[in-house]
Order: C-alpha cells, then structure tokens, then sequence
C-alpha cells in the first residue's frame, strides 16, 4: 500500500516526480541566498577596496537581479521535470519568457539609475541654473519608462502575443489620454520654454498680471511663488507663456519719483532752497545712486511743483531707503521754513455771481 501511494500519479505525475521538482525549487533558492551571501560578504568588499565606484555600482545593482535569475531557473528546471500537459506547458513557457524579460530590464533600469544618482545628479547640484535640475529628473524617469516599456514588449513578444495589435490599441488610447491632458502638455511646454529662456529664477521677485512675490520653486507644470503674506501662489507654466513677466530682481536700480508742492508764497530763494536739499538729501544716503534729478516743473492750480527722481542700488532696502529719505525731507523743510502746499482753492464774488 505505501509503494503505491509513491508510485500513484496525482497530475499525471507521482509523489517523487512532485518531490524531486519541489527539491529544485528549494535547491534553486538556497543557491539564489548563497550568492547574495557571497556577493554581500566578497565581492562588495573586494569591490569597495578599489579607487572607483563603477564596480561597487555594478556589484550592488546585478546581485539581486543574479539572484532572481537563478529562482527562475530553477523554477523552469522543476517544470521540466515534470509531465504536464501541452497547454500548461505553453502558459509556463509564456510566463518564463515573460520573467526572463522583466529581469534584464530590472537589472538595466537598476545600473541605469545608479549612475544618474552616483554621478549626474551631483554633477547639476554643482551647477548654478535651474535647467539642469528639472530636465536631468525627467531624462531620469524617461528612460525608466523607455527600459521598462522594451522589456514588456520583448518579453510579450517571445511569449507569443501580437505585440503590433497590442501597440495599436494603446496608441488609440494614447491619443484619448493626450487630448485629456492638453493643459498639462502646454504647461509641461511653458516650463521647458522658462527654463530655456530663464526670464527668471529661483529667489527672484517676478510680478505677472495680478499676482507678485518671490519665486521658490520651479517645477515642469506650474512654478510657485510667495506672496508678501507669505502664501504660496502656484501658477501653471502656460500662464507664463501667455502673459507679460516683469522680474524686478533684474532691474540695476529702482526708480523713485514724485512731486512736493510747496506754498504759492514760498519766495523763489526758498524754492531753489528746497531743491538743493532734495540733491543733498539723495547724494548723501548710501543706497542711492546717480543720477538725483530735482526741477521746479510746474505751477500748478495750488502749489508751486518741484519733481524728485532718484534710484535706489539693488543691494538697498527700498522701503528703509525711501523713509529715511522722506524723514529727512521733513526735517530739513521744517529747519528751513519751507512749507508744503495744502490743497486749496480761492473763490472770487462779484456781486450775486460766483467766479471760480
């Protein structure tokens, strides 16, 4: 009885046929640790000995995918062992094929990645633009997608499926998904065209349409700014492409310009007065640079016009510069005896009728 339960065939195969085939799977698998072991304890230290960090790369990147090859193949070997039917055997072959394909990509993708991560990407942190920033992540995901995409095709392709048919459908459906995301592919366009023409950069103070502050981060579908409240503000990159964008981080120097109005009594010595302390006043701050532009431009319905032009250096604080400019405006008229026009209008009667 017990010799014929082990010579009876459960699946078309018997007890040892099913023993020996679970035997090369744990064979398979105890073999796949021992390589990681080794690779792990051996080669890695062998590799981290030498000068350059390629074969550190190469070790630690092929190891799991070796050791995945080797469960594969094992698997395939514990199959062959057995008698199965031509069908089941099809469905193996077609999912080994399949296997065998996704493991080289992994291994690829793996090596390919590793070298973005060991050797470009410290290479665009060195860099002072932002281009390289933002194209290098992309490049580095396109080409995961390109590897992975070549691996599932080749491997459909040994595995008997009609790639070509398949392809078509998601070309159909690609382009149903490219006219979806119509708006993302214009902003995706409008962070490429800013990133190539760099109207701006990261830090930068930039104003556009309605919205203003500083730039902190730009990325390939919208670009971020931080508004005077401290709010973020993201805008999509088409926005851009759009719409004027004045960056005001790029200007040397900041233009100041207004008029005082002093009294219509003001003697005209006193008026030639007012202009010498505007020019002494601007000369003599620190953040403010040539040209300083004083004229006594008009005479207007109440007060007598003197214009002020001057330009704050980039490195000033303009809010800081412009009170210390108007504080000592204030201070010195007021020494002076220079007195500021209020708005005022003087009403003539004639008899019953009112000229003004």
């Amino acid at each position: 009885m017990y010799m014929g339960f082990l010579t009876a065939k459960y699946y078309g195969n018997t007890i040892l046929d099913w023993s020996i085939a679970f035997g090369i799977v744990l064979a398979s698998v105890i073999l796949a640790k021992i390589v990681y072991w080794i690779s792990g304890n051996v080669f890695k230290k062998l590799a981290s000995k030498t000068e350059t960090k390629l074969d550190d790369i190469i070790v630690d990147m092929v190891e799991e995918p070796v050791v995945f090859a080797i469960t594969i193949i094992g698997l395939w070997w514990a199959a062959e062992t057995l008698t199965l039917s031509q069908e089941v055997k099809g469905w193996i072959g077609k999912v080994y094929h399949i296997l065998i394909a996704i493991n080289i990509a992994w291994l690829v993708e793996r090596l390919i990645d590793s070298l973005f991560e060991e050797y470009l990407i410290p290479l665009t942190e060195k860099t002072e633009t932002d281009l390289d920033d933002i194209i290098v992540p992309v490049v580095r995901k396109g080409v995961k997608v390109i590897i992975w995409s070549i691996g599932i095709i080749v491997g459909l392709n040994n595995a008997g499926y009609n790639v070509g048919a398949i392809l078509a459908g998601l070309g159909i459906g690609g382009l149903a998904l490219a006219m979806a995301a119509k708006d993302t592919i214009s902003n995706i366009f409008g962070g490429v065209t800013i990133l190539v023409d760099q109207p701006f950069k990261s830090g930068d103070k930039i104003e556009i349409k309605n919205h203003e502050g500083k730039v902190k981060e730009i990325g390939l579908r919208s670009t971020r700014l931080e508004n005077m409240a401290g709010r973020l503000i993201t805008i999509p990159n088409s926005y851009f492409a759009e719409n004027p964008v004045e960056n005001k981080s790029a200007e040397p120097s900041r233009k100041i310009s207004f008029v005082l109005r002093l009294k219509y009594d003001t003697p005209s010595e006193k008026v030639e007065e007012a202009m010498t302390i505007l020019k002494e006043i601007c000369t003599e701050h620190a953040s403010i640079g040539e040209p300083v532009l004083t004229s006594f431009v008009n005479f207007g319905e109440s007060a007598l016009e003197i214009l002020l032009i001057y330009f704050i250096l980039k490195e000033g604080d303009i809010l800081q510069t412009q009170t210390d400019v108007n504080m000592q405006i204030l201070k010195r008229y007021e020494a002076a005896k220079i007195q500021f026009a209020y708005p005022t209008r003087t009403v003539h009667i004639q008899g019953n009728e009112k000229v003004v």
